[in-house]
């Protein structure tokens, strides 16, 4: 479905890939990982068409460059910054949805279920959103569609966790007819949505392995905790998790959606000296 070979790129003289051979297949959740200056986003903007390069990238059989509509139409983009847009949020999902074909209708809809009223945003400029009301529109762009790929950058970073549960559900439903390339800093933190692992480092791919499917991006695990003491670092820590306490500020109860087990406990690996008791149990 998409093939990088021997794909090389340089900006003033610096080369920031180093002659990348990749295969996408569809039904590949690939967890694109590495430091900042690895290359990773310099891969992806290749893959979107937008830089020049040599090698080879095909996606479809197309050459995202020389066929960027056919391809962008084929492929979701959640980038990690989001463009500097002044068009208003209807305007965004109008153009959008014109480009690809498809009914600006379903982005709406999905951004009603992240949480957003449309008729309250639907006039204000995109560049004028806070992090998350932007994630959010950009999420229902790419997802408002039928598409063969996502590419998407560090794509739940600005949501809030009633919107992150929202979100892997929306991923659950394309597994089995959409490849996924997801890309972090971090592997814990998109361990539990994917089925291999590409890791690249100055420029190359240092691993490329398949790992256990065991996905199940609905699941929620009820979760209960137990401090020794009060500690309001903490209290404020876990109240972004839409965690509730009880009047001591003890006892701890709240739900954590299945993908994001690791980067709860990751959290949670910050305060190993307070915490008594946890329990964790799914629906």
């Amino acid at each position: 479905m998409i093939r990088f070979e021997n794909l090389q790129k340089s900006f003033r003289g610096t080369e920031v890939l180093k002659g990348l051979d990749l295969e996408i297949n569809k039904g590949d959740r690939i967890a694109l990982v590495g430091s900042n200056g690895a290359g990773k986003t310099t891969m992806i903007r290749c893959l979107l068409g937008e830089y020049t390069y040599e090698g080879s990238v095909l996606v479809g059989g197309l050459i995202p460059r020389e066929n960027r509509r056919e391809v962008l139409k084929r492929i979701g983009f959640v980038p990690q910054l989001p463009p500097p847009l002044k068009m208003t949020v209807s305007q965004l999902l109008d153009f959008s949805a014109q480009i690809c074909d498809s009914d600006p209708q379903r982005m709406v809809d999905l951004i009603e279920k992240l949480g957003l009223e449309m008729e309250d945003m639907k006039n204000r400029p995109f560049n004028k959103l806070s992090g998350g009301e932007k994630q959010k529109i950009l999420i229902s762009i790419a997802l408002g569609r039928d598409t063969d790929l996502l590419v998407l950058d560090e794509p739940a970073a600005n949501l809030d966790p009633s919107a992150r549960q929202v979100f892997f559900s929306l991923l659950a439903e394309r597994l089995e007819n959409t490849s996924m390339i997801i890309s972090s800093h971090r592997l814990d933190e998109v361990a539990a949505l994917v089925n291999r692992v590409v890791e690249m480092d100055r420029g190359r791919i240092v691993l490329n392995d398949h790992v256990a499917d065991r996905t199940d991006m609905s699941s929620i695990l009820n979760t209960e905790l137990v401090l020794h003491q009060k500690d309001e670092a903490f209290a404020k820590t876990i109240s972004g998790w839409d965690f509730e306490s009880d009047d001591a500020g003890i006892s701890w109860h709240g739900k954590v959606v299945g993908p994001d087990r690791l980067r709860f406990l990751g959290m949670l690996s910050r305060y190993t000296g307070l915490l008594k008791a946890l329990e964790m149990k799914e629906n």
